[in-house]
């Protein structure tokens, strides 16, 4: 659980291309705010007494068991399906139920993390580049990966040796991406460049308290 001065979730809704002031076009990505997206729970951390650990949540969910229900109606809010901590000293603006404002973003240098796009089972020269064989009529080894190791000694398969498997959907994490506009009618803010995952795909946005306005 590491501390922020704001978190919240986000929606990628695909990418287009902006004018800014100089007349250059800058890549941005469109991400709306899920609904609801509200605060779930406050309390005082254990460590500091000035430290409060937030509990964020979005979508609602149908499919929540009993014990899930009754939490949540204690707390006072809707039913919801994600739920994510973080840790923050900004003592008096967070309150159970209270949805989150995006206008803490607006200008500033945030952390967006989410899960890539998943690519399946893959071999070894598309998941590790891995330099192919000859393609020759006489070639028996045109995509095969080649040694693993020694016989005897060692005799067995050293961990970590590259080979085919499951290829995406891993966390990631962007550092400094900046949000150039936020429009808080819509729940809609810019980013610029890119973010993990594919359309739709759910992002968890962060603003560190190393962050600075931008002028």
């Amino acid at each position: 659980m590491k501390n922020v001065d704001f978190c919240t979730f986000g929606v990628k809704l695909g990418m287009t291309q902006i004018l800014d002031n100089f007349g250059n076009l800058v890549p941005v990505t469109i991400v709306s705010q899920p609904k609801p997206c509200v605060i779930t729970r406050v309390t005082t951390s254990l460590n500091s007494q000035q430290k409060l650990i937030i509990q964020i949540g979005c979508y609602s969910d149908f499919r929540a068991n009993k014990p899930t229900i009754g939490y949540f109606k204690k707390q006072s809010v809707p039913n919801l399906r994600y739920l994510h901590e973080f840790q923050t000293y900004k003592n008096n603006e967070y309150q159970v139920g209270k949805s989150l404002d995006l206008k803490e973003l607006d200008q500033q240098l945030v952390q967006v993390s989410a899960y890539t796009i998943g690519k399946g089972f893959a071999g070894y020269q598309k998941k590790h580049k891995f330099s192919r064989g000859a393609m020759s009529h006489g070639s028996k080894s045109h995509r095969r990966p080649g040694s693993i190791g020694a016989g005897t000694t060692p005799g067995r398969v050293f961990p970590g040796v590259k080979m085919a498997g499951r290829l995406g959907f891993s966390r990631r994490s962007i550092k400094n991406l900046l949000v150039l506009k936020v429009d808080l009618t819509n729940k809609l803010f810019l980013l610029k460049g890119s973010v993990p995952g594919k359309y739709g795909n759910l992002l968890l946005v962060s603003l560190k308290k190393t962050n600075y306005f931008l002028d």
